[in-house]
């Protein structure tokens, strides 16, 4: 696979979502968790959200209950959670596994195509993927790298 827009995905609501309606868009796409240290980051996203969207972004929430457990809620559980919470308006998509045999395409392609700080695993919630109009992954960014820090990157990726 030569880029991310081969792939499709299932939405929160239970509809598959091919990955190439986002063609020609700058993508965030980040593996999420509702329970987590990380989670606060939620706001920090929809805030590059509606700065961004307008000039081609979009960020896709993966939500996963691989690490510690901290996404056991039902999709629609999670979805409410994130709306009431943090007022989360950008695609989340149905819970999935990010690592192992059972990964999802989407975070193999991830995985197997950018290398983090402990090799190419995710080692956490909230693992970011810079993906560049052209479906490519530009950058690969730790759970620990807020949101907000991203805004020099995406600015370029949008140019």
């Amino acid at each position: 696979m030569s880029n991310i827009y081969q792939f499709q995905a299932e939405l929160l609501d239970g509809q598959e979502q091919s990955l190439s309606a986002y063609a020609g868009k700058v993508l965030l796409i980040v593996n999420t968790a509702s329970k987590c240290g990380f989670t606060p980051q939620f706001s920090g996203l929809e805030k590059l959200y509606q700065q961004y969207q307008q000039q081609g972004l979009e960020i896709l929430g993966f939500p996963c209950n691989q690490f510690g457990g901290q996404d056991p809620g039902s999709n629609s559980e999670i979805g409410a959670f994130c709306k009431k919470n943090y007022g989360v308006t950008f695609p989340m998509f149905a819970k999935v596994n990010v690592k192992g045999p059972e990964a999802h395409p989407v975070f193999r392609y991830l995985t197997n195509n950018s290398k983090g700080v402990l090799g190419n695993g995710i080692k956490w919630n909230f693992t970011k993927f810079l993906i560049g109009r052209d479906g490519r992954i530009i950058q690969r960014f730790a759970p620990t790298t807020k949101p907000e820090s991203l805004q020099e990157e995406i600015e370029k990726a949008l140019q």
